[in-house]
């Protein structure tokens, strides 16, 4: 198949995002924790609802990314009761699968992402999210006062606790125990569902966030995950390239997890986005005003064999738009359009 541009990041499958998917001339779709019946787990049903809405509109439903937290926090952290998570986590894997989508996005951060500010200005007045470790570690001891941050002061993207600096910690030889635990027991059933679990960077890629350790802040990580799970096809990237952008070295993490991953066909799709700056402070940006070139991105993962799709995730927010930034989105996705048409015109996407 050919790289291709698809819309999603979001959670409700509403008639006007299906309609501007086709007006914006996007053919793929994918969803980020979809509102779905199920305190633990997901039924074939129910997804295959949405599989059929998406596919009355001719798109192709490429990916769920991500369930919600509570579905496997224990399996994260290691906890108590992780192991009937992970039955229901394998429910929700043939869920997905056998409902006919090929691609199952995850990530291993138990207290999810932090940000900062969720307002800080980029070009041209344009508002966008920023990290700011300086933030975090004014405040770390102070628990009830991050717990009632406002969005643009720190915002955790799950209902997790907040450890202070001085409370519980969970290392990194743990949670490396606890996601080989996991990959173990879920990489045969993708396998026998012909599933692929496409697994997202930490954000923001730190070793530690508020006493629990990080696993996918530097290239190595991936790599060692990669040989957990035995080099199986069915494990694969959910490949943010801003995330790696936000990593010590900016673009030399991006040419290298694409170099490293594209050849061994191990990048189920891409977040196509950047950052001005790497930690402990950056700030998101629109597409070319950050650290690396995107038409460079694109001819390496046309080089190195990718050939899934490519979502904008997180833009800007741009005057007058919409709470799902529809504008910022418009002009990240024909960015990543004319790059494509681009190298379609030079052969470099076949």
């Amino acid at each position: 198949m050919k790289i291709r541009v698809g819309i999603g990041q979001f959670h409700d499958l509403t008639e006007e995002r299906l309609r501007f998917a086709q007006q914006i001339g996007t053919t793929s779709l994918q969803m980020n924790n979809p509102k779905l019946p199920g305190d633990a787990r997901w039924e074939e049903a129910d997804v295959r609802a949405l599989v059929d809405k998406v596919e009355a509109y001719g798109l192709k439903f490429e990916a769920i990314e991500n369930v919600p937290v509570h579905f496997y926090d224990k399996v994260m952290t290691g906890a108590a009761g992780r192991d009937e998570q992970i039955e229901n986590y394998i429910a929700t894997m043939r869920a997905v699968a056998r409902a006919g989508i090929p691609v199952l996005g995850y990530h291993f951060m138990p207290n999810s992402v932090w940000t900062t500010n969720q307002a800080a200005p980029t070009r041209g007045g344009a508002l966008a999210r920023q990290f700011d470790m300086a933030v975090v570690d004014t405040l770390a001891d102070d628990v009830d006062a991050m717990r009632g941050f406002t969005p643009t002061m720190l915002r955790r993207q799950s209902a997790m606790p907040v450890f202070a600096k001085d409370g519980p910690v969970i290392t990194e030889e743990q949670m490396w125990a606890n996601y080989d635990y996991f990959i173990k027991a879920v990489i045969p059933v993708a396998e026998d569902e012909g599933l692929r679990l496409a697994l997202h960077p930490d954000d923001p890629p730190v070793p530690m966030l508020g006493g629990v350790a990080r696993l996918f802040y530097r290239p190595w990580g991936f790599k060692h995950a990669l040989e957990l799970a035995g080099g199986s096809s069915s494990w694969a990237l959910d490949l943010c390239l801003g995330c790696c952008s936000e990593m010590p070295g900016g673009a030399v993490n991006v040419r290298e997890m694409i170099e490293y991953f594209g050849p061994r066909g191990a990048i189920a799709y891409i977040h196509f986005r950047d950052v001005q700056g790497t930690v402990p402070n950056f700030t998101e940006c629109f597409i070319g005003d950050g650290n690396y070139d995107p038409a460079e991105a694109m001819v390496l993962l046309a080089r190195n064999g990718f050939d899934g799709f490519l979502l904008d995730d997180h833009v800007p927010k741009m005057d007058g738009d919409s709470d799902w930034n529809h504008r910022g989105r418009a002009h990240a996705i024909g960015y990543m359009q004319g790059l494509l048409r681009m190298g379609d015109y030079l052969g470099m996407n076949k």
